[in-house]
């Protein structure tokens, strides 16, 4: 019985992408879902020594002895997020992310973004893919699984900070889950980024009949049914993060943050529902980090560790959404309750939606087919 040692593996542009379905939200948010269940029974794999890192990043110092150094300038990064995900996706991969905010200055995303799916048996490359939208989608997909299962069922008015991509895919995950939306209030930076914004929800979803722009963090969550923190900013002082107050907060609403926020004691209290998208993560971050962590990682799940440590919230008062959604624990229990997720993002996701995307590509022939040899030089 012979085997061929030659290897292909496709390589998707971004029309490739968007051609193979990266941009079907619907898909992505049960991607997500079925990702999660895997999380919660421990089929995966991240990196760390605790197999959840969210991944390795370079970093540069304030000052370099060699000038040509990158400078540590806002939201910096050189990082690799590598994983391995079980069940009916059984593959590898790593998504490698560079970011920049001055990138705006060229006319250039803040990240850009490539992500290699790999066989999980031999390693051997599978496909090499544009992964700005792939990244966008999954990250916006996780606040929709939350809100499948967290939000009301009659949620109406979504309240959003930063109406970037961020933003965007967010509030389609929303939409495609809680059908009853029809009504956003935004707060962003800038007319551009409002006014884009927008164009984009007139355009694609006509069921929103009121758009409100607002100049507060409190207009923003006053009356939302759903919340969520989507802008970029400094990271240091926790004190200068998008802050969420108890008394702004309705009675059932529903928060996911997957950017900076602080709460302010009120909405720390025992009685906020606090869910994350895996604990394993925050833990790993937390030792990583130096401490307090909340300094360093803005996201809210990461104050939720310096609690721990505080000893001001005890590990049991932290929920997976993993849990949730394997059925082992409760979604939403009642229409008063107020719940907060915090949306770390993991290479996992990155694995489970470019798996699909890949199998969609070889099952329509998009993309190009590439040699990375016939017969190996070095064996």
């Amino acid at each position: 019985m012979t085997s061929s040692t030659r290897i292909d593996f496709l390589y998707l542009s971004e029309q490739d992408m968007i051609q193979a379905g990266v941009t079907d939200m619907p898909a992505c948010v049960d991607t997500m879902e079925q990702m999660f269940a895997l999380l919660y029974r421990g089929d995966y794999r991240m990196a760390g020594a605790n197999n959840d890192s969210h991944g390795a990043m370079v970093t540069f110092p304030e000052n370099s002895p060699f000038p040509a150094m990158p400078k540590p300038t806002a939201d910096r990064r050189l990082m690799a997020m590598p994983a391995y995900l079980g069940g009916d996706f059984r593959t590898a991969g790593v998504k490698w992310y560079g970011s920049n905010i001055a990138n705006r200055d060229k006319g250039l995303p803040r990240s850009i973004l490539l992500f290699t799916l790999n066989d999980a048996d031999t390693g051997a490359p599978l496909a090499h893919m544009s992964a700005n939208l792939l990244s966008a989608y999954r990250t916006g997909a996780v606040p929709g699984v939350g809100a499948r299962y967290l939000a009301r069922k009659d949620s109406r008015v979504i309240g959003l900070l930063g109406p970037g991509v961020m933003g965007r895919t967010a509030v389609a995950a929303f939409l495609a889950v809680c059908p009853l939306i029809d009504t956003l209030r935004i707060k962003g930076r800038g007319a551009k980024s409002l006014d884009t914004f927008i164009a984009w929800i007139k355009a694609n979803y006509p069921q929103v009949t009121t758009i409100e722009v607002v100049d507060t963090l409190e207009e923003v969550v006053r009356e939302a049914d759903i919340v969520t923190f989507c802008s970029s900013g400094e990271v240091g002082d926790p004190a200068r993060y998008p802050q969420v107050k108890r008394e702004w907060v309705k009675p059932g609403a529903f928060l996911a943050m997957p950017a900076a926020c602080s709460l302010d004691e009120g909405m720390e209290r025992d009685d906020i529902r606090k869910v994350l998208d895996n604990t394993g993560l925050y833990h790993a971050w937390y030792d990583e980090a130096p401490k307090p962590a909340h300094h360093t990682i803005p996201v809210i799940g990461v104050r939720f560790m310096d609690m721990l440590a505080e000893g001001k919230l005890a590990a049991e008062q932290l929920e997976d959404i993993g849990k949730i959604v394997a059925g082992d624990a409760p979604g939403r229990r009642n229409d008063e309750e107020i719940i907060i997720m915090s949306v770390g993002g993991m290479p996992v996701e990155d694995v489970a939606w470019g798996t699909v995307i890949y199998r969609n590509a070889l099952e329509k022939n998009i993309g190009v087919k590439l040699n990375l040899w016939d017969t190996p030089e070095l064996r």
